[in-house]
């Protein structure tokens, strides 16, 4: 009973651990790639697990906004909304060749508005292809950048590194991330951990110095008359420093703050600041992407650490009682046997032929017998007749 007990055990501890070997080596590698069916949620957030907008805010900003056509310096309250819509169709359609089941398309809308009047002061749309294991950008023939709100051949654009995500299980590295207005990847470097809203993320910092930007001589000739009298033209300088806080099993970003400056420097005349502002995730962004990270982060764990170590544990447990239970029903097994070989042989019992026998011997009072015979209700005497006599009639009787 023993071993078969701990056949079965054994059994299923090998089973256990096959399962283990195959949620480690191939379940949780499938997991830590981009989906192709994430979707972007409603006003209502649903359904669970959509892609959230994103919202920072840069309070007493400084910026440039055209107004009735011409541009004008304005300050007060700016709100930055960043949507991502996965194109499962368009990936499906046009991911062929190396791209094919390695990358997804994203599309991502930007609107800057001033909170005041809910008035637009910019406005930006991209679609890129990303590689479903490192978040990266991959090169595209059909990826785009429009940031003046129409399409055009202008907007071709080879977007490098990361994002809109970081890789899954991000590492304490420097990274390579994308900067829309220099239209190029710049590095970006680990700064350290820290805690967002009580959940652990890795900080990077991307610090870009002041660079002159690539502008149309048109919008260049455009600012001049309208800021800086008696220039014809001049040049838009460009700095920031972007800080990303990042929850590292998931990849996704918990907190972004970006300290962005623009400036107009005509060919004469003063220096002009285009945008001076502070934008960085509002509390309810930061709430929504730390539960999203958080969520996204136990499922990872769960199945890329939790479960296959579980079932490791546990398949070698039952492996050592089964082997143990089969060891011990065969060391009983053979103990019993032996025990049976080594026992003496068993006393004959009388047959019931034997037992007749016996008995016969002894009802006939045979010569080692002591009992006395039964008497006999039918003995006579040796003289008597055999057969009874008759008897005699009444007469005779009276005569006698």
């Amino acid at each position: 009973m023993k071993a078969r007990l701990g056949a079965v055990l054994f059994g299923i501890g090998v089973l256990s651990l096959a399962v283990a070997a195959g949620t480690a080596y191939y379940v949780a590698p499938s997991v830590t790639k981009l989906p192709y069916d994430l979707t972007f949620c409603n006003a209502e957030g649903k359904p669970d697990g959509c892609l959230k907008a994103s919202v920072a805010v840069a309070e007493n900003a400084t910026f440039m906004q055209v107004v009735g056509g011409k541009p004008t310096i304005q300050t007060g309250t700016l709100k930055a909304t960043t949507e991502v819509v996965p194109q499962a169709s368009t990936t499906e359609k046009e991911m062929t060749g190396d791209l094919a089941g390695e990358a997804v398309v994203w599309q991502a809308y930007g609107r800057v508005v001033r909170t005041d009047n809910n008035s637009d002061v910019s406005l930006y749309s991209a679609e890129l292809a990303l590689d479903r294991e490192t978040a990266a950008a991959r090169k595209w023939d059909k990826q785009f950048l429009d940031t003046d709100g129409e399409a055009s051949e202008n907007d071709s654009v080879t977007f490098e590194g990361q994002t809109y995500k970081f890789p899954f299980n991000a590492d304490k590295k420097d990274y390579v991330y994308f900067d829309r207005d220099l239209r190029k990847g710049l590095p970006i470097e680990f700064d350290g951990t820290e805690k967002v809203n009580g959940t652990d993320a890795y900080r990077y910092v991307q610090t870009i110095p002041e660079t002159e930007l690539n502008t149309a001589a048109g919008s260049l000739t455009a600012l001049a008359n309208a800021l800086a009298p008696g220039a014809t033209t001049g040049k838009v300088t460009y700095t920031n420093t972007r800080t990303i806080w990042v929850e590292p099993t998931s990849g996704n970003f918990v907190k972004v703050r970006e300290q962005q400056k623009k400036t107009f420097v005509p060919d004469q005349g003063s220096t002009v600041t285009l945008l001076d502002a502070d934008f960085v995730y509002d509390d309810a962004t930061i709430a929504n992407s730390t539960k999203s990270a958080g969520e996204t982060r136990d499922k990872l764990q769960l199945i890329s650490r939790t479960l296959p170590i579980a079932l490791a544990v546990l398949g070698a447990l039952l492996l050592l009682v089964g082997l143990w239970l089969v060891i011990a029903g065969r060391r009983a097994s053979a103990a019993a046997r032996h025990r049976a070989d080594d026992a003496p042989a068993p006393v004959e019992a009388p047959t019931r032929q034997d037992e007749s026998v016996e008995n016969r011997q002894s009802a006939e009072g045979g010569p080692l017998t002591d009992e006395i015979p039964p008497a006999s209700t039918n003995w006579r005497a040796d003289d008597e007749p055999t057969v009874p006599a008759q008897r005699p009639a009444s007469g005779e009787r009276e005569k006698h």
